[in-house]
């Protein structure tokens, strides 16, 4: 039994029990992933319907790859520029073909039952009131009156600031005279 898997926008093919070296996938070494984008998935001559079906592996390794260098050159121009790249890249170890859902989305539902019970006591739970504060002469005065508005002060012309002082036009280069021929 195999099947066609998408991940990392390639596709493999994978059987149980392989391992396959795919781009980096979010997880530590031991994590349970689940490849849910399975494009076809077939057992000898019979070929089933790979919409449903989800193919379980194991993350062996986190790795990268060799080192590549790329260079980009313009002749004659000057130009040469060195960059170097490592792809990250996630060794699997395919456990299971076909089943239920990933393991990831049952971890998630469980945590989610532990959380359910724990905002139900917290609602049940009699909230405590907030000590009410004294409010002192001063304060009281104060909430009562209404702050006066000052008037914003007005520009005058001798608080205005000087123009700056343009610089003079450039005088235009005098015009050359003509040749003369000297034909007669």
């Amino acid at each position: 039994m195999f099947a066609i898997v998408r991940t990392g926008g390639k596709q493999y093919r994978v059987a149980a029990d392989q391992k396959i070296t795919v781009d980096k996938i979010d997880g530590e070494v031991g994590d349970k992933v689940a490849l849910d984008d399975v494009l076809m998935m077939a057992d000898g001559d019979k070929v089933k319907d790979a919409s449903k079906e989800v193919v379980h592996a194991e993350i062996i390794e986190q790795a990268k790859a060799k080192k590549i260098k790329v260079f980009k050159k313009k002749r004659r121009q000057g130009y040469r520029r060195t960059q170097g790249h490592r792809q990250r890249l996630t060794v699997l170890q395919i456990t299971a073909l076909g089943g239920k859902a990933p393991a990831k989305k049952a971890a998630a539902s469980a945590k989610t039952a532990e959380e359910a019970p724990a905002k139900e006591e917290a609602k049940a739970a009699p909230k405590k009131a907030a000590p009410a504060k004294k409010a002192t002469p001063k304060a009281a005065a104060a909430d009562k009156k209404p702050a006066a508005k000052k008037a914003a002060p007005t520009k005058t012309a001798d608080d205005a600031k000087p123009a700056a002082k343009k610089a003079p036009a450039k005088k235009a280069a005098p015009k050359k005279a003509a040749p003369k021929s000297d034909k007669k």
